[in-house]
């Protein structure tokens, strides 16, 4: 045992060291035992427990990076076991090599309504719409998700259960991770090593029992916070609304890059509707989710009754006997047009309708330049539904919060979107509320004192109403923290420019960053923004490094490899 300064020392070491580090440090002790005469000993030990399994693979499916990371050292711990690990993106996996695999393992988010990240797809529907079979696969999956969704984990669910039906045996069984997941993913991965272990030990795998484990939520960190700001960014005359809002909350812990996401309220205008519709005691006491509330907290901040999704829509139809097309619809106009039975149908309902998801923002604070504070962009989303303008259920409620309000949520991590050292360049593309985690960097960068250069593209319709954080952004092109700024105001003109045309325009100086080691950063709307901008990546590394396009789709491959092409889109 270590003396106590010694320990002390000796963690603060490996806390601050990098996994290369760790890895010379462990070789460079192996060398110190060998000349001692301890290794073989050692080595004795571990035989004795040595996996006979010598190679496992490890695919992971991710939005945010988490489960690449898990995936990543899962393969260093699998490694120091002495069995290979290879450890691939779902996205990059060969789908052919799937009858071939041994010991699979499958680390895999859950997004949206309950489906895979992008990049699993392809797998997804390979194993759901193909009729081979997997008799001498054993798998285990980690599924990561959030409680705060109706369909918590569905996506790692369901690719455990169609590995079963395809043949395969289960090495574990599937555990199922809220946010916090670090002890539960370690707890698994320890039963996967268990499992291999015994391979070695009993000569044939012990194969886990068919039942799916669901790992209890132990919560994520609610912060509450009060409401400090909520301004309109945009000027009078503007067809939007964006918002910044800040919140200030004791110890918050995140970094940019992260998200912030909230639960919102239902609006009062709908509520009341309902509860009049029902004939109802407003404070009548339900048990929801193993807590006591009234009928209004149930309708006001618990249950979704804004846009209920077809599936639940499906199961009303079944309540009331009714054939109902399948449609979106608010819960208001579900009980007028097909009204309940009866009161004590009631009860039945509040079990068919599924919480309120909560809503992630992009963080635009950081906390070194903001402490005590995070700040959000968030532009209120208004759109036509029969010739009547309807808002979006939580940045309706976030723009019309007043100062002094009590805003709770809880910090939504993304380890995928994080800026590298600070001697590093960094290429921001962010039209529209995408501006929102550039600011974070670049408070971060100007507070910190980075020596990186950075460069931003921001675009959205007008120049003299639209170009969000204006005066901030001249400021630190003003004191040079921001190197390069390119802006793109597509309604100012009669032909439409957007940011992807301001970087054409500027495609051998982007091509020179990106071959000096800059990162590019992308961040707004998925469609068909970011397809556009990738697009034209392609094309001006085409142009300027003088590639075909085959060649220009493996360099930007390669940079997604380098962790240096990264996206938050939406």
């Amino acid at each position: 045992m270590l003396a106590e300064l010694k320990l002390k020392n000796f963690l603060d070491l490996l806390s601050t060291s990098t996994n290369d580090e760790l890895i010379w440090m462990n070789g460079y002790l192996s060398g110190v035992l060998a000349k001692q005469g301890v290794q073989q000993q050692a080595a004795q030990v571990t035989a004795s427990a040595a996996p006979a399994v010598n190679k496992i693979t490890i695919a992971y499916g991710t939005e945010t990076g988490n489960s690449k990371k898990l995936a990543t050292e899962f393969g260093l711990k699998a490694k120091k076991s002495g069995i290979n690990a290879k450890v691939v993106n779902l996205e990059q996996y060969r789908l052919t090599d799937l009858p071939k695999e041994e010991y699979l393992l499958t680390i895999v988010s859950t997004q949206g309504e309950g489906d895979p990240p992008a990049g699993a797809k392809k797998f997804f529907d390979h194993i759901h719409n193909n009729g081979f079979k997997l008799d001498n696969l054993k798998y285990g999956v980690l599924a990561l998700g959030d409680t705060s969704y109706p369909l918590f984990c569905k996506a790692g669910e369901e690719v455990d259960q169609q590995l079963n039906r395809l043949g395969a045996e289960r090495l574990v069984p599937l555990i199922k991770c809220d946010v916090d997941y670090e002890d539960e993913a370690e707890g698994w991965f320890s039963q996967v090593l268990n499992q291999l272990t015994k391979s070695a030990t009993n000569g044939t795998a012990t194969v886990a029992a068919p039942a799916v484990v669901a790992k209890k939520s132990t919560g994520k960190k609610i912060y509450n916070g009060t409401l400090l700001t909520n301004i309109n960014l945009n000027d009078r005359g503007s067809k939007k609304e964006t918002h910044h809002i800040e919140i200030a909350a004791e110890d918050i812990d995140y970094l940019p890059g992260d998200a912030l996401g909230v639960i919102p309220e239902n609006p009062l205008r709908v509520v009341e509707p309902i509860v009049d519709l029902l004939g109802i005691d407003k404070n009548k006491t339900f048990t929801f989710r193993h807590e006591d509330v009234t009928v209004f907290e149930l309708l006001k901040k618990k249950l979704n009754i804004f846009f209920l999704p077809e599936r639940v829509v499906s199961k009303y139809a079944t309540l009331v006997a009714q054939d109902i097309p399948s449609t979106k619809i608010g819960l208001l106009d579900l009980l007028k047009i097909y009204p309940l039975q009866n009161k004590a149908q009631f009860e039945q309902l509040i079990e068919i309708l599924e919480p309120i998801a909560p809503r992630l923002y992009s963080i635009s604070s950081s906390p070194e330049a903001h402490s005590g504070e995070v700040h959000i962009t968030v532009a209120r989303d208004k759109f036509h539904v029969n010739d009547e303008w309807k808002c979006g259920l939580c940045s309706d409620y976030l723009s019309q919060l007043p100062n002094e309000s009590k805003v709770e949520f809880y910090i939504h991590k993304n380890s995928q979107f994080r800026l590298p050292a600070d001697d590093k360049d960094i290429i921001m593309i962010g039209p529209g509320t995408g501006i929102a985690p550039f600011r974070s960097f670049l408070a971060h960068r100007d507070t910190t004192g980075a020596t990186g250069r950075n460069w931003l593209f921001f675009g959205d319709q007008h120049f003299v109403t639209d170009f969000l954080y204006q005066t901030e952004l001249q400021n630190w092109m003003e004191t040079g923290v921001l190197t390069k700024i390119n802006v793109a105001f597509s309604r100012d003109q009669k032909e439409k420019e957007y940011v992807q045309h301001k970087m054409l325009k500027n495609g051998q100086e982007l091509y020179e960053w990106m071959l000096n080691g800059a990162s590019i950063y992308i961040c707004g709307a998925k469609e068909p923004m970011s397809v556009d901008v990738e697009d034209t990546l392609m094309q001006l590394v085409e142009k300027f490094g003088n590639k075909t396009i085959e060649e220009a789709v493996q360099f930007v491959e390669q940079l997604k490899d380098e962790g240096r092409y990264l996206k938050d889109v939406y």
